[in-house]
Protein backbone atom coordinates (compact mmCIF):
# COMPACT_ATOMS: atom_id res chain seq x y z
CA UNK A 1 0.00 0.00 0.00
CA UNK A 2 1.56 3.32 -1.15
CA UNK A 3 2.46 5.55 2.06
CA UNK A 4 -0.28 8.88 2.15
CA UNK A 5 1.24 12.23 0.97
CA UNK A 6 2.78 14.53 3.87
CA UNK A 7 0.28 17.39 4.73
CA UNK A 8 1.22 20.27 2.44
CA UNK A 9 3.38 22.55 4.18
CA UNK A 10 0.80 25.57 5.13
CA UNK A 11 -2.35 23.22 5.67
CA UNK A 12 -0.06 21.63 8.62
CA UNK A 13 0.81 24.93 10.01
CA UNK A 14 -2.48 26.70 9.80
CA UNK A 15 -4.55 23.37 11.05
CA UNK A 16 -2.36 21.26 11.87
CA UNK A 17 -1.75 16.82 11.24
CA UNK A 18 -3.31 15.97 14.19
CA UNK A 19 -6.95 15.16 13.52
CA UNK A 20 -8.27 16.42 17.10
CA UNK A 21 -6.17 19.58 16.78
CA UNK A 22 -7.26 20.33 12.83
CA UNK A 23 -10.95 19.81 14.63
CA UNK A 24 -9.79 22.27 17.11
CA UNK A 25 -8.73 24.86 14.81
CA UNK A 26 -12.22 24.53 12.92
CA UNK A 27 -14.29 23.99 15.80
CA UNK A 28 -12.16 27.62 17.13
CA UNK A 29 -13.15 29.52 13.97
CA UNK A 30 -16.75 28.85 13.59
CA UNK A 31 -17.42 31.98 15.48
CA UNK A 32 -15.90 34.16 13.39
CA UNK A 33 -17.52 32.31 9.70
CA UNK A 34 -20.91 33.07 11.86
CA UNK A 35 -19.35 36.64 12.25
CA UNK A 36 -18.05 37.50 8.87
CA UNK A 37 -21.61 35.65 7.49
CA UNK A 38 -23.96 38.40 9.23
CA UNK A 39 -22.05 41.31 8.32
CA UNK A 40 -22.49 40.43 4.79
CA UNK A 41 -25.80 39.69 5.77
CA UNK A 42 -26.29 43.26 7.00
CA UNK A 43 -26.98 41.80 10.87
CA UNK A 44 -24.53 43.63 12.73
CA UNK A 45 -26.43 46.18 13.62
CA UNK A 46 -25.72 49.90 13.77
CA UNK A 47 -22.27 50.16 13.46
CA UNK A 48 -21.41 46.72 11.95
CA UNK A 49 -17.43 47.50 11.70
CA UNK A 50 -17.04 47.92 15.50
CA UNK A 51 -19.44 44.84 16.37
CA UNK A 52 -17.76 42.30 14.24
CA UNK A 53 -14.18 44.45 15.49
CA UNK A 54 -15.25 43.98 19.20
CA UNK A 55 -16.53 40.11 18.95
CA UNK A 56 -13.18 39.00 17.15
CA UNK A 57 -11.18 40.57 20.17
CA UNK A 58 -13.70 39.05 22.56
CA UNK A 59 -12.86 35.45 21.08
CA UNK A 60 -8.95 36.20 21.21
CA UNK A 61 -9.23 37.14 24.65
CA UNK A 62 -11.54 34.17 25.40
CA UNK A 63 -9.13 31.81 23.70
CA UNK A 64 -6.09 33.42 25.54
CA UNK A 65 -8.16 32.65 29.20
CA UNK A 66 -8.97 29.15 28.23
CA UNK A 67 -5.10 29.00 27.24
CA UNK A 68 -4.07 29.78 30.12
CA UNK A 69 -6.30 27.66 31.75
CA UNK A 70 -4.85 24.25 30.67
CA UNK A 71 -1.96 24.18 33.54
CA UNK A 72 -4.46 25.32 36.68
CA UNK A 73 -6.99 22.79 35.61
CA UNK A 74 -4.16 20.37 34.99
CA UNK A 75 -2.73 20.55 38.49
CA UNK A 76 -6.21 20.98 40.13
CA UNK A 77 -7.30 17.23 39.24
CA UNK A 78 -9.04 18.41 35.55
CA UNK A 79 -8.52 17.23 32.43
CA UNK A 80 -5.27 17.31 30.98
CA UNK A 81 -5.16 19.32 28.02
CA UNK A 82 -1.37 20.26 27.59
CA UNK A 83 -1.22 18.56 24.33
CA UNK A 84 -4.37 20.62 23.21
CA UNK A 85 -2.72 23.79 24.31
CA UNK A 86 -0.56 24.99 20.77
CA UNK A 87 -3.99 24.79 18.98
CA UNK A 88 -6.03 26.84 21.48
CA UNK A 89 -2.85 29.47 21.11
CA UNK A 90 -3.02 29.71 18.06
CA UNK A 91 -6.36 29.98 18.19
CA UNK A 92 -5.70 33.31 20.17
CA UNK A 93 -3.63 34.66 17.57
CA UNK A 94 -6.14 34.16 14.57
CA UNK A 95 -8.62 35.92 16.22
CA UNK A 96 -6.15 38.42 17.43
CA UNK A 97 -4.87 38.76 14.05
CA UNK A 98 -8.65 39.48 12.55
CA UNK A 99 -9.48 41.71 15.02
CA UNK A 100 -6.26 43.56 14.14
CA UNK A 101 -7.38 43.04 10.12
CA UNK A 102 -10.77 44.47 10.60
CA UNK A 103 -9.28 47.34 12.68
CA UNK A 104 -6.75 48.54 9.84
CA UNK A 105 -8.94 47.68 6.93
CA UNK A 106 -12.75 48.51 7.88
CA UNK A 107 -11.90 51.30 10.36
CA UNK A 108 -8.64 52.72 9.11
CA UNK A 109 -8.83 51.65 5.21
CA UNK A 110 -5.33 50.98 5.62
CA UNK A 111 -4.10 54.51 6.15
CA UNK A 112 -0.59 53.34 8.21
CA UNK A 113 -0.81 57.07 8.89
CA UNK A 114 -3.69 56.93 10.82
CA UNK A 115 -3.36 54.07 12.55
CA UNK A 116 0.05 54.94 13.54
CA UNK A 117 -1.73 58.46 14.82
CA UNK A 118 -3.94 56.05 17.11
CA UNK A 119 -0.95 53.83 18.35
CA UNK A 120 0.55 56.61 19.59
CA UNK A 121 -2.27 58.88 20.61
CA UNK A 122 -4.81 56.27 22.30
CA UNK A 123 -3.14 54.36 24.89
CA UNK A 124 -5.79 51.45 24.64
CA UNK A 125 -4.52 50.95 20.98
CA UNK A 126 -1.00 51.32 22.38
CA UNK A 127 -1.90 47.78 24.88
CA UNK A 128 -3.61 46.72 22.48
CA UNK A 129 -0.78 46.29 19.37
CA UNK A 130 1.75 45.14 22.46
CA UNK A 131 -0.12 42.79 23.30
CA UNK A 132 -0.60 41.48 19.35
CA UNK A 133 3.51 41.72 18.82
CA UNK A 134 3.94 39.65 21.56
CA UNK A 135 1.91 36.97 20.24
CA UNK A 136 3.19 37.12 16.72
CA UNK A 137 6.20 35.32 17.23
CA UNK A 138 4.76 32.92 19.83
CA UNK A 139 2.91 32.39 16.81
CA UNK A 140 5.36 31.87 14.55
CA UNK A 141 7.03 29.71 16.99
CA UNK A 142 4.38 27.82 17.98
CA UNK A 143 5.30 23.87 16.01
CA UNK A 144 7.85 21.69 16.52
CA UNK A 145 10.70 22.53 13.88
CA UNK A 146 10.99 25.62 16.15
CA UNK A 147 11.16 24.18 18.98
CA UNK A 148 13.91 21.83 17.82
CA UNK A 149 15.50 24.92 16.50
CA UNK A 150 15.39 27.19 19.84
CA UNK A 151 15.60 24.47 22.25
CA UNK A 152 13.26 23.11 24.74
CA UNK A 153 14.43 25.76 27.69
CA UNK A 154 14.48 29.05 25.15
CA UNK A 155 11.33 27.95 23.24
CA UNK A 156 9.70 27.65 26.98
CA UNK A 157 10.83 31.42 28.02
CA UNK A 158 9.92 32.79 24.91
CA UNK A 159 6.48 31.61 25.42
CA UNK A 160 6.35 32.80 28.62
CA UNK A 161 5.34 35.88 27.39
CA UNK A 162 1.75 34.92 27.11
CA UNK A 163 1.27 35.86 30.62
CA UNK A 164 2.02 39.88 29.36
CA UNK A 165 0.16 39.51 26.58
CA UNK A 166 -2.61 38.34 28.32
CA UNK A 167 -2.85 41.32 31.23
CA UNK A 168 -2.28 43.47 28.20
CA UNK A 169 -5.01 42.39 26.18
CA UNK A 170 -7.17 42.55 29.60
CA UNK A 171 -6.54 45.83 30.05
CA UNK A 172 -7.35 46.78 26.37
CA UNK A 173 -10.40 45.06 26.53
CA UNK A 174 -11.57 46.77 29.91
CA UNK A 175 -10.20 50.03 28.07
CA UNK A 176 -11.96 49.58 25.08
CA UNK A 177 -16.06 49.82 26.71
CA UNK A 178 -14.42 53.22 28.10
CA UNK A 179 -17.13 51.67 31.59
CA UNK A 180 -17.33 49.46 34.06
CA UNK A 181 -19.94 47.10 32.85
CA UNK A 182 -19.50 43.01 34.53
CA UNK A 183 -18.45 41.59 31.15
CA UNK A 184 -14.93 42.97 31.01
CA UNK A 185 -14.60 43.38 34.87
CA UNK A 186 -15.07 39.63 34.60
CA UNK A 187 -12.97 38.67 31.80
CA UNK A 188 -9.94 40.90 33.48
CA UNK A 189 -10.56 38.99 37.14
CA UNK A 190 -9.91 35.93 35.24
CA UNK A 191 -6.47 36.81 33.63
CA UNK A 192 -5.68 38.23 36.82
CA UNK A 193 -6.63 34.78 38.76
CA UNK A 194 -4.65 32.55 36.41
CA UNK A 195 -1.42 35.04 36.57
CA UNK A 196 -1.64 35.07 40.04
CA UNK A 197 -1.93 30.97 40.02
CA UNK A 198 1.35 31.21 37.64
CA UNK A 199 3.40 33.47 39.78
CA UNK A 200 2.13 30.95 42.71
CA UNK A 201 3.35 27.83 40.75
CA UNK A 202 6.98 30.03 40.05
CA UNK A 203 7.42 31.00 43.64
CA UNK A 204 6.91 27.23 45.05
CA UNK A 205 9.30 26.20 42.39
CA UNK A 206 11.96 28.68 43.21
CA UNK A 207 11.97 27.68 46.98
CA UNK A 208 12.19 24.25 46.21
CA UNK A 209 15.65 24.41 44.33
CA UNK A 210 16.80 26.57 46.66
CA UNK A 211 15.78 24.22 49.01
CA UNK A 212 17.30 21.46 47.20
CA UNK A 213 20.37 23.42 46.60
CA UNK A 214 20.57 24.22 49.81
CA UNK A 215 20.60 20.62 51.10
CA UNK A 216 23.29 19.11 48.52
CA UNK A 217 25.49 21.77 49.75
CA UNK A 218 25.45 20.74 53.29
CA UNK A 219 25.76 16.79 52.00
CA UNK A 220 29.67 17.86 50.07
CA UNK A 221 30.38 19.81 53.47
CA UNK A 222 33.22 17.73 54.59
CA UNK A 223 33.84 18.10 58.76
CA UNK A 224 36.80 19.41 59.27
Amino acid sequence: MAARPAPAPLKRLLLGSVPVRRGIYIIGMLPATYYFYLGIMDQLGADPQKTLERLLGLWALRFLILTLAVTPLRRLGGPNLVRYRRAMGLLVFYYAALHLTVYMVLDQDLDLAAIWADIVKRPYITVGMLSFTILLPLAVTSNNGMIRRLGGAAWAQLHRWIYVAAAAAAIHFVMVVKAWPLEPLIYATLVALLLIFRLVIYVRKHRRGRAAGTRSNQLHVRPS
